[in-house]
């Protein structure tokens, strides 16, 4: 399989070549050359299939020969090693738990195959890679804990000080071995785009073998579309109406990947794009006009994200047609005390616990469902609500639950860098500190 960047469709790189660099050399994001939709009769029997076989038969459809099978299978069992239930809200709603990982937020998916692929690709030319990744919560902590330990791997990860809750915080500031935490004095988009100008720097470049575990990594994404095959798998049997998804979207890489499923022939009726304040996308689907702007802080703050950098891969699959983007897309946008609202509502009447994300994608799905009362919806749960436990409890009046692998991070000591959002800083500290363990 070959991908171009979404800046020129004519440049090519291989797979290996588009999850090392992360990032084409162009700045733009790398795409698969051809999505080979499955037959329709591939679907008659999937409901009979599990997680694991369906993510299998996917990644095969989507990466080709470009990994042997044997090595798939391993990579496919290690990043499916927990289930991601459907749990019905209420009649016709269904919420898609994504948590139930080593870190309790979807990205563990993402995380945990990439890290695969690119220690067997760091394994091939016997070289060490070094991971940038900008984080606005749960990447930080997926990221981190995926690549823990993973030979030839060392991992940076870049957040924006005092915007991500303290459990997400501690799960990757507390780590040590091959993963070092800077606490950027900024925003998400400030930490986003120190990591585009480093793969943008020819020093860098030349002294680092840089890559990134951000969504911008083409490999962040192709596992993200096995729990849509998986979740519609299950529904097959049990609806016959048609099947919506919303997606609580930042920086859209997880909406991407379901628009990639349906490129692969996954019979989904249309997406949601469910945004928090920063609602630039959803200004796009109503206007027109991509403007993007300095992100506000939510109580969302995992889609904090005032110009996501997965749109660019939403034009290209779309060519830029915006009658083509919004026949697939309704976007709509909440602020908190709606998020507020919709987390009590849950809770009293269905006795459900949201996390601030999981409202925001049911919200965009109720208010879809009120026009379209014909669908059947799914909304994605991307993090437990513990992670927010702050949040949560303060909505609910109560007191949830931590689960014990969150108290595990809770009660170790946070081993972070604070730099200010500045390049010249982070290339220096890079540069002087090519051993990310050597950093004071």
């Amino acid at each position: 399989m070959k991908y171009y960047s979404t800046n020129n469709k004519s440049y090519e790189a291989s797979l290996e070549q588009a999850v090392i660099k992360g990032l084409a050399p162009d700045g733009g994001l790398f795409m698969p050359k051809s999505i080979v939709p499955f037959p329709p009769s591939y679907f008659e029997t999937i409901s009979r299939k599990t997680f694991q076989k369906i993510g299998f038969e996917v990644a095969k459809q989507l990466l080709g020969n470009d990994v042997e099978e044997s090595d798939l299978k391993r990579m496919i069992q290690h990043t499916i090693s927990f289930d991601a239930p459907l749990v019905e809200i209420e009649k016709n709603i269904f919420a898609l738990e994504l948590f139930h990982g080593p870190t309790l937020a979807f990205k563990d998916f993402g995380a945990r195959f990439l890290s695969q692929l690119l220690g067997h690709f760091a394994k091939k030319l016997n070289r060490e890679v070094t991971v940038l990744v900008a984080t606005s919560g749960d990447t930080g902590s997926a990221v981190a804990n995926g690549f823990l330990g993973v030979e030839g791997t060392r991992v940076v990860v870049l957040y924006p000080s005092g915007k991500v809750s303290d459990i997400q915080e501690k799960q990757f500031t507390t780590l040590g071995k091959n993963i070092t935490a800077l606490e950027i004095d900024g925003t998400f988009d400030d930490c986003q785009a120190l990591v585009k100008q480093a793969f943008g720097d020819t020093k860098l470049q030349e002294k680092l073998f840089l890559t990134s575990a951000n969504s911008i990594n083409i490999a962040r994404l192709i596992p993200q579309t096995f729990y849509y095959f998986y979740a519609w798998s299950i529904l097959q049997s049990e609806v016959k109406d048609q099947v919506v998804f919303s997606v609580p979207s930042g920086n859209f890489g997880n909406l991407t990947a379901g628009l990639m499923a349906k490129q692969l022939g996954l019979p989904i009726h249309h997406f949601i794009a469910s945004t928090n304040i920063n609602d630039v996308v959803p200004q796009y689907l109503s206007t027109k006009i991509f403007q993007p702007r300095t992100s506000a802080s939510t109580i969302s703050n995992a889609m904090d994200v005032g110009h996501p950098s997965n749109f660019a891969r939403i034009l290209d699959l779309y060519n830029a047609n915006w009658p083509s983007i919004t026949k697939e897309i309704t976007g709509y946008s909440f602020n908190d005390e709606d998020t507020r609202t919709q987390m009590r509502e849950t809770f009293e009447k269905n006795n459900y616990v949201l996390d601030p994300h999981g409202a925001i994608g049911l919200l965009g799905l109720k208010k879809y469902l009120y026009a379209h009362p014909k669908s059947t919806g799914v909304f994605l749960e991307t993090a437990h609500p513990a992670k927010f436990n702050a949040v949560v409890n303060n909505t609910l009046k109560t007191t949830i639950n931590i689960p014990e692998k969150l108290n595990t991070f809770l009660n170790q000591e946070k081993i972070s860098i604070a730099l200010k959002a500045n390049f010249v800083l982070l290339k220096e500290l890079l540069l002087n500190h090519s051993n990310p363990m050597s950093f004071p």
